[in-house]
């Protein structure tokens, strides 16, 4: 199906007619996709079409809407204005007239098409930008927002993207959770009026809601077939996504940062960046959504997605805040013996004052607590490397504690209000980094533990909280509503500087979860941790709506202590090693706390895992199974060339009689031969996949027929291996 975008104007005059021939047709174009402008005969810019490909020669046959490509107050038709700015002589209305537009070549794959507006009257321009990659489907677009009036203008709508669809129904998936409850999904149809998905925190911006959508059209949302739109917004701020349907049932999306409390003072001759809005259209499925922003992701969405992602062993779940040099000394060894490439040391190894043996001290105040570790993070970095593993650590350069040296030294320096009493959360406050000095602090925290303890190879970016009484210190009393966007932009002026020097170390990108997850902050970073959740049953689900915008190679997954030290759950080591498997696998179950059985279990788990792990991490998924509406859940990846491919299979509820649903596997070469392997196997238990094992069946045959075996308990898991037979 083609979306296309009919005209509210159904009667066209000659005269109109003949300027529509003369007036710019402008087309963004990847390579299976078309958005295209066109600008009327009042030299109004309006969207007229979005969905698949369209031939050059098809442009023109293609009508002109009423639909701005940028809204702004004052002179839209639309609810929900794009932009909103007050002029310095107190003129509420902006009237965007098309000004120009270039197109040009930033590299073989990306081409960049950036469309000037101007105001009618005022001195005042909107730019759009769009940058396609051809191969991935993807489109990138933000707006940059300037004047040269005499005095400052102030914007109180600043959106990066307006997008309009004209089509019968609309189905909209929101992702959105809470601590440990990640990347739940929800689908509901549109109707008249607006939907709003938002968040007003600043920091920790997605803590409850995520700025991801799947746009169905004409039906609700299928794996494999159907017209979709996918977008994501990059951007760890506060947010705001638009979704409003308006009387003619014309549906308008107006993506950005959220304006809520953010009105900006723009001085002349001063650029305003929006943050950028991705999206792709398919026809074929939500799948292919996915693998469209994974191919896009691993090439120019995350800090070097074209290598592999190391195992770790963490501490935390094993040891929380109570440890010493032995006891870490201790994991490092197992960790090696284990078969792990790195040991990270967690929370708790700093502070000499206010030591941090709890959440409630310590934070801020980054030298190493010599009662803890007396030799110093150094002897632990050379411990890992005599053991023949890396070394990593974990830092929340962001935050303070009250009860910390830092925090008596520079009080100023945190977000907070004057007159009102300190507003806690986690027992600690956010530093204003919209104060270059809190910039430099934050940078100097990373620098001075790198440059002190030489050969760190990896580090864990924590970020716990968000904003409340949001006042900073440092900005006059007239900008403190450029709060929500200094602190963004002084967070990316750290990671810059982080980026420049330490090239080469891998970082992990958390907030107590997954409260920090975009296309922003993922160039920075190497991998990213979704929830601090780690019951394998809960991180099913949680990884299920990940996966949809964000690849699984970035996708910390660990094999945890049961009962779950969050849910109380108990499931098989088997079940959480496959789940684990299935994203980049890492653990925080101690090898002291198993039996020699587990232990020796594990050991092949790991070994297994580095058998799949370019596929896992490279391939492309595919899902089988959704755990939403079937007891039975699958997915697969399958690697570039299609000689490779592994399927995950968990049954999440007990069958009486056995569940038999067939997988019926997608991605492989109808042409070529596969042979089966099971993965992971528990040693002496029966499998009812053994019938299968060895076989070799047609890519045709087994995305027609596909697998069938049955699977009978509850948390049964099977990894199957299919490997081209020449």
């Amino acid at each position: 199906m083609k979306i296309f975008l009919f005209s509210l104007m159904c009667l066209f005059s000659s005269v109109a007619f003949a300027q529509e021939i003369l007036t710019p047709v402008i087309s963004v174009n990847t390579r299976n996709n078309t958005l295209l402008f066109k600008v009327d005969d009042k030299s109004k810019l309006r969207q007229c079409y979005y969905g698949e490909k369209l031939p050059e020669a098809s442009f023109k046959g293609v009508q002109t809407t009423a639909a701005d490509a940028y809204p702004a107050f004052g002179t839209s038709y639309v609810h929900e204005a794009a932009l909103r700015a007050v002029h310095a002589d107190g003129n509420t209305s902006t009237e965007l007239i098309y000004d120009s537009h270039s197109v040009k070549n930033i590299s073989d794959n990306i081409e960049q098409t950036v469309i000037t507006l101007k105001d009618a009257y005022f001195p005042f321009q909107v730019k759009l930008f769009f940058n396609a990659y051809k191969n991935e489907n993807v489109i990138e677009q933000w707006a940059e927002i300037s004047h040269q009036e005499k005095k400052p203008v102030t914007l109180y709508n600043f959106a990066s993207s307006h997008l309009f669809v004209s089509e019968p129904t609309y189905y909209l998936t929101q992702f959105y959770g809470n601590w440990a409850e990640e990347m739940n999904m929800a689908e509901m149809q549109l109707t008249r009026g607006q939907k709003v998905l938002q968040s007003k925190l600043g920091v920790r911006a997605d803590q409850y809601d995520h700025p991801c959508f799947l746009l169905s059209l004409d039906a609700p949302a299928q794996e494999n077939s159907g017209s979709v739109i996918g977008g994501t917004l990059a951007w760890p701020g506060s947010w705001n996504l638009t979704f409003d349907v308006d009387n003619l049932n014309n549906l308008h999306i107006i993506s950005g940062a959220n304006p809520y409390a953010s009105q900006y003072i723009l001085k002349p001759n001063t650029n305003f960046k929006t943050p950028a809005l991705l999206y792709t259209f398919s026809e074929e499925g939500t799948g292919n959504i996915s693998r469209n922003f994974h191919r896009w992701a691993k090439k120019y969405g995350i800090y070097r997605g074209d290598r592999t992602r190391t195992t770790l062993l963490n501490n935390w779940e094993a040891t929380y805040f109570d440890f010493n040099e032995e006891v870490l000394s201790g994991i490092i060894k197992d960790a090696s013996e284990m078969g792990f490439e790195l040991f990270l040391l967690d929370d708790g190894w700093f502070g000499e004052k206010y030591p941090r043996n709890s959440d409630t001290a310590g934070l801020g105040d980054w030298m190493v607590n010599k009662k803890k570790l007396p030799n110093g993070i150094g002897y632990l970095v050379n411990e890992s490397h005599n053991k023949g593993i890396k070394f990593g650590i974990w830092l929340e350069p962001e935050m303070v504690n009250p009860k910390s040296e830092l925090y008596e030294k520079h009080p100023d320096w945190v977000i907070g209000q004057k007159n009102r009493p300190l507003d806690l959360s986690r027992n600690q406050l956010i530093l204003d980094l919209s104060n270059p000095k809190v910039q430099d602090y934050v940078y100097s925290v990373v620098d001075n533990t790198m440059s002190e303890n030489p050969g760190i190879a990896y580090i864990k970016w924590d970020c716990n909280r968000f904003v409340t009484n949001s006042g900073s210190y440092y900005l006059p009393a007239s900008e403190q509503s450029h709060l929500w966007i200094e602190y963004v932009r002084g967070l990316f002026n750290v990671l810059d500087r982080v980026r420049a020097k330490y090239k080469d170390v891998s970082l992990m990108l958390c907030s107590g979860g997954g409260g920090r997850i975009d296309y922003a902050t993922l160039p920075y970073f190497d991998e990213f941790w979704i929830s601090d959740n780690t019951d394998a049953l809960d991180r099913i689900f949680i990884q299920w709506g990940t996966t949809y915008f964000f690849p699984s190679m970035a996708l910390a997954s660990h094999v945890s202590v049961v009962p779950n030290h969050i849910t109380g759950r108990t499931t098989p080591l088997k079940f959480r090693f496959d789940v684990a498997m299935s994203a980049k696998l890492g653990m925080d179950l101690q090898p002291k706390d198993m039996t020699p059985e587990e232990k020796e279990f594990s050991k092949n788990a790991i070994r297994e895992y580095y058998g799949i792990r370019e596929i896992v991490q490279f391939g492309d998924l595919y899902r089988l199974l959704s755990p939403y509406t079937n007891k039975r859940t699958a997915m697969m990846y399958v690697s570039e060339d299609k000689d490779n491919a592994v399927v995950f299979s968990y049954l999440l509820k007990k069958s009486i009689n056995g569940n038999t649903q067939p997988l019926i596997l997608k991605g492989l070469d109808p042409k070529k031969n596969y042979k089966l392997t099971e993965v992971n196997k528990m040693p002496g238990s029966y499998s009812w996949f053994t019938p299968l094992e060895g076989k070799v069946y047609t890519g045709e045959f087994l995305m027609k027929y596909g697998l069938r075996f049955t699977m009978y308990n509850e948390y049964d898991s099977k990894v199957i291996r299919l490997t081209v037979q020449k």
